[in-house]
């Protein structure tokens, strides 16, 4: 079995902090989103599609998710009248997810909370700190990006037969 190095384990401590803090990010995001009738990933949604209008696909690639995921969002979305899907120019089926005036009001009322929030919680680190936080997530991102253009798929089970 292979052994962690000192900077493995460091790595391994990390990730586990991250995805504690993502867990409790998305909760915080909800909370926040809550009182227009979002939630962390609807929001994240009309954030993407106010910068822009944008398809399921560009959207999910910016958030580094799923098109089903995304699809599934933005069909909510735009049942609950907060985005609509307008015909692509550039593409025939890929409909383009533009916010509506309805969701233009739900996303402002939570980014004003969030603002709020986010000064709140910046309190508490200094500035220098917080630059370094970032710096290191987009370093790891930027690691996993090349890791995962470099490795194939691993279909090998736990019991060492390939199940693919």
């Amino acid at each position: 079995m292979t052994q962690l190095t000192p900077s493995g384990s460091a790595l391994s401590e990390l990730v586990i902090e991250v995805f504690r803090a993502n867990g409790l990010l998305l909760a915080s995001g909800d909370g926040l989103a809550r009182p227009a009738g979002l939630t962390s990933a609807r929001w994240q949604v009309l954030g993407v599609v106010d910068h822009e209008p944008s398809t399921v696909s560009e959207v999910a690639r910016v958030m580094g998710l799923t098109r089903q995921s995304v699809q599934q969002t933005a069909d909510a979305l735009a049942r609950d009248g907060l985005v609509s899907f307008e015909e692509n120019p550039r593409h025939r089926r890929a409909k383009l997810i533009t916010i509506t005036a309805r969701g233009r009001v739900a996303l402002d009322y939570v980014e004003q909370r969030q603002a709020e929030w986010s000064n709140r919680i910046a309190e508490r680190a200094t500035l220098d700190e917080l630059h370094a936080a970032t710096r290191t997530l987009r370093e790891l991102a930027r690691q996993l990006e090349i890791d995962a253009a470099h490795t194939p798929d691993d279909d090998a089970q736990p019991d060492g037969r390939d199940h693919g």
